[in-house]
């Protein structure tokens, strides 16, 4: 995922300490911060803020919602055929 632009923060926090201000360190990493989380002085895990938030996308969820014409492969009109540089 690529990093936010603008001014990265990257503070290292205990893990004692994220849970009990894991909403504060949220909203931190949402206005582009990274929080690194330790465990026993070690580096486990980064809190960074999401960069693409779109739900992804369900093959079949249009189904039955729409239909294409028989005539969808018919040759186009002259007129039509007229305007493209062939």
């Amino acid at each position: 995922m690529p990093r936010p632009r603008g001014t990265v923060v990257r503070e290292t926090v205990s893990l004692y300490e994220a849970k009990t201000k894991l909403s504060e360190l949220v909203e931190r990493a949402a206005r582009g911060e990274e929080i690194v989380i330790a465990k026993s002085g070690k580096p486990r895990a980064l809190l960074v803020p999401l960069g693409d938030v779109r739900p992804l996308r369900v093959p079949g969820r249009g189904r039955g919602q729409w239909r294409v014409k028989r005539s969808f492969d018919a040759p186009l009109p002259r007129h039509v055929l007229d305007d493209f540089d062939v």
